[in-house]
């Protein structure tokens, strides 16, 4: 099964009400062609969608290591594997339209000027958040649950310098939102880059 077919037959299986829709909208964007990155990690023509299958991955491994995790109040969390597929698949949908390629020089091994291809950020909706605009896409077509969507807000972590809020306190009352964000770290920099499509 390809990367994209694999994607879709992951978040179907959630069987969020929405999720046809959700999954039928994808297919309008750029969203399996795109890089995950300009530069860093999944730098390339389908890097988004294979980071994404690669932090749900992750995401799937840190839960059944963590199997019982306590809240503050005692409580135990919910992280059900419907949970688990929906805030990894769907983290990073604020990179939608986000990269664009672009034409530039540089000087070859023999010292001459070739052109070649690269993204740059140009974003069709600048929203102004990471996570939020993530929430906010998904939410057009799937309801999330409160701590799905902490969890895909604050899945930057400390990356993401927004004064109001410090995504600790929501790691701390959240486990959901602090094992997406270790398990999207993980992706991110401790698998070497497969570019197989």
């Amino acid at each position: 099964m390809d990367n994209t077919a694999e994607f879709k037959q992951r978040l179907a299986n959630t069987h969020r009400d929405g999720v046809g829709e959700l999954i039928d909208w994808l297919d309008t964007t750029d969203f399996f062609h795109a890089p995950a990155s300009t530069r860093f990690h999944d730098a390339w023509e389908g890097g988004l969608l294979k980071h994404s299958l690669r932090v749900h991955d992750w995401l799937q491994t840190l839960v059944a290591f963590y199997t019982e995790i306590p809240l503050a109040n005692g409580q135990m969390a919910d992280l059900t594997p419907e949970s688990v597929a929906i805030t990894a698949l769907c983290h990073d949908f604020c990179k939608i339209g986000l990269y664009k390629t672009e034409m530039r020089w540089r000087k070859d091994k023999f010292n001459r000027w070739e052109q070649y291809s690269t993204y740059k950020c140009d974003e069709d909706f600048p929203f102004g958040g990471h996570g939020s605009k993530s929430v906010y896409l998904v939410q057009h077509f799937i309801k999330l649950s409160p701590a799905e969507a902490a969890a895909i807000n604050c899945h930057m972590g400390s990356w993401d310098q927004s004064p109001y809020g410090k995504p600790s306190a929501v790691f701390e009352t959240n486990p959901l939102a602090w094992l997406l964000h270790v398990a999207d770290e993980a992706a991110s920099y401790n698998v070497k880059e497969d570019k197989h499509v």
